[in-house]
C-alpha cells in the first residue's frame, strides 16, 4: 500500500544521516548505520561509506535506488505477539517474523525493543525509528512489567536480593523487582519487573538462580498495557491518549528515580496479620491467569469487615 503523503520536515541544524533516516520509519538507527556500510545509500549522488556524515532539508538521499520517504504522522501501536514469531524484519533462516503477520494495510513499522523467540505478550510498534530507540534506554524511565512461569522451588528471599543487581556470567543486570505470586507443585507464577532489559535478561537471570523460565508474558511496557489485547492482535494507540502517555503525564508504568528500592519495615501487628491471613488463590486446583491478575483487596478494609 502506497505510504500517505505527508509535509516534508524542515532541518533546523544539521542531524546525522542515520537518525533521519530513522525518523522518516525507513529503519532503526542502528540498521541505517548498516545499511549506509553496506552502500545502500546515496547522499547527492554518491554511495555513502560511513555514517558519520550529517545532512540538511536540501541533501538528497537515496536509499535503495528511491528516494528517502517523507515523514509520516508519529503513530505507535500495541501488539500482542505470541511465541514462535521473530521480531526482526530478516532472518537467515526464513523463520516466521511478527511483521509478516501485520494487516497489510498497516505502513512499514519497527518494534520497540524485542521479545525473544519464545516470549508472548506486549511489543510496541511504530512507525518513527527514532522514536523507537528512545523508548528503548533506560534513561526513559520506562518499567517493563512480565508474568513469567518458572520449573522450580522459589525462594522469595532470593527473589528479594534480585532488587539489588545481579551478574551473571561476567553479564551484570541492574535492579530486578520480583515476587512469587504462587508455587503450584513443581511450577511457580511471578511478577517481574525492569528498565534495562538486556537481552534474554529474565531466562538467564532465572536459569542463573536454578529455575528454568517456561512461559513469559510481558503485560506492560511503561504506562503501555496489553490488557485484553488478544493474541496476535495489534491496535492503534491514538489522539490525546498517546500524547499524555509519551509526555510523561501518564505516570503508570514509570520507575522510581530512586536507584535503590525502599522498603518499609512491616510492624509487628501487620505480620502476625499477614501470618494468620490464608493466601489467595493458595487452594488446592486453584486456577490463576498469567496475564490478568486479580487486584488485591486493600488490606484496610479488610480489618474493618
Amino acid at each position: 500500500m502506497p505510504r500517505a503523503k505527508a509535509k516534508p520536515e524542515a532541518l533546523d541544524k544539521p542531524e546525522r544521516i542515520a537518525k533521519v533516516m530513522a525518523r522518516a520509519g525507513l529503519c532503526s538507527r542502528r540498521e541505517a548505520e548498516r545499511w549506509i556500510e553496506a552502500g545502500r545509500v546515496k547522499l547527492d549522488g554518491k554511495v555513502l561509506e560511513s555514517p558519520a556524515v550529517t545532512v540538511t532539508a536540501a541533501s538528497k538521499i537515496i536509499v535503495d535506488g528511491e528516494p528517502l520517504p517523507l515523514k509520516d504522522e508519529q503513530k505507535v501501536w500495541r501488539y500482542h505477539k505470541p511465541a514462535g514469531l521473530l521480531t526482526t524484519h530478516n532472518d537467515p533462516e526464513g523463520r516466521p517474523n511478527l511483521f509478516d503477520s501485520l494487516p497489510e494495510d498497516m505502513p512499514r513499522v519497527i518494534s520497540v525493543g524485542r521479545l525473544d523467540l519464545g516470549s508472548e505478550g506486549l511489543l510496541l510498534l511504530t512507525n518513527d525509528g527514532e522514536l523507537a530507540r528512545q523508548l528503548e534506554l533506560p534513561a526513559s524511565g520506562w518499567l517493563r512489567r512480565y508474568r513469567v512461569r518458572v520449573h522450580g522451588r522459589v525462594d522469595e528471599k532470593v527473589l528479594d536480593e534480585l532488587i539489588n543487581g545481579v551478574t551473571v556470567d561476567g553479564v551484570r543486570y541492574k535492579s530486578i523487582q520480583a515476587t512469587l505470586d504462587r508455587q503450584q507443585g513443581a511450577n511457580a507464577w511471578l511478577t517481574v519487573s525492569l528498565i534495562e532489559g538486556k537481552n534474554r535478561e529474565i531466562r538467564r537471570v532465572m536459569e542463573h538462580l536454578g529455575w528454568t523460565v517456561s512461559r513469559l508474558i510481558r503485560t506492560a511496557y511503561g504506562p503501555f498495557q496489553l490488557g485484553k489485547l488478544a493474541k496476535g492482535e495489534v491496535e492503534e494507540v491514538r489522539g490525546k491518549v498517546l500524547k499524555d502517555q509519551l509526555s510523561g503525564r501518564d505516570r503508570s508504568g514509570f520507575a522510581e528515580k530512586s536507584k535503590k528500592a525502599e522498603r518499609r519495615p512491616a510492624d509487628k501487628r501487620t505480620e502476625r496479620s499477614k501470618a494468620g491471613r490464608p493466601k489467595k488463590n493458595a487452594r488446592k486446583g486453584a486456577k490463576i491467569d498469567p496475564i490478568n491478575q486479580p487486584k488485591k483487596e486493600n488490606a484496610h478494609r479488610r480489618r474493618q469487615k
